[in-house]
C-alpha cells in the first residue's frame, strides 16, 4: 500500500496471549492487523512479555511449552523493546504504563487488561467471536 514517506509507523504493543491467537484460533494476526488498520504499523514486544514467553516455553506444561515455542517464532516478526522494569514487575502493569506513555494500541485477549486499558483511554485490539480482530477505541 503506498504510504506518504512522512507517515510514522503505528506502534502496536502485544500482550503474550496475542501470539497464541494463531495457534488457538487459526487466525493470522498479521494479516488481520493489516486489514483493519489500513496503515503501516510496527508490532512491539516489550522485554517483560518476551521473558514471560520464554518462561512458558521452558517451564510450562508440555502443551504450553509447544504453544509458547510457536509464539516465540512469531515474536521474531516483532520488534522487542527493552523496558527497564524489575524482573518481578507484573507484565500487565508494564504494558499499561508504556501504552499510555506512547499512546499505542494494545493487542490482547486478557479481559481484565482490556478493561484497565479502556479505563485510561488506550485503544484495545482483541479477538472477536473467535474469528477476527476488532478495535475498541480510536486509533
Amino acid at each position: 500500500m503506498p504510504v506518504a514517506p512522512h507517515e510514522e509507523f503505528l506502534k502496536v504493543i502485544l500482550d503474550s496471549n496475542a501470539l497464541f491467537i494463531p495457534i488457538q484460533f487459526k487466525i493470522d494476526v498479521f494479516d488481520e492487523l493489516t486489514r483493519m488498520l489500513n496503515r503501516r504499523f510496527e508490532l512491539i514486544l516489550l522485554s517483560p512479555v518476551m521473558r514471560e514467553l520464554k518462561t512458558l516455553a521452558e517451564k510450562g506444561s508440555p502443551k504450553m511449552r509447544k504453544s509458547a515455542g510457536f509464539a516465540l517464532k512469531l515474536a521474531e516478526k516483532c520488534k522487542t523493546v527493552e523496558i527497564d522494569a524489575p524482573a518481578p514487575a507484573l507484565v500487565d502493569e508494564v504494558i499499561l504504563k508504556i501504552a499510555q506513555k506512547w499512546g499505542s494500541p494494545v493487542l490482547t485477549n486478557d479481559k481484565q487488561l482490556r478493561r484497565r486499558l479502556r479505563d485510561i483511554s488506550v485503544p484495545v485490539i482483541y479477538l472477536r467471536q473467535k474469528s477476527h480482530l476488532e478495535i475498541d477505541g480510536m486509533i
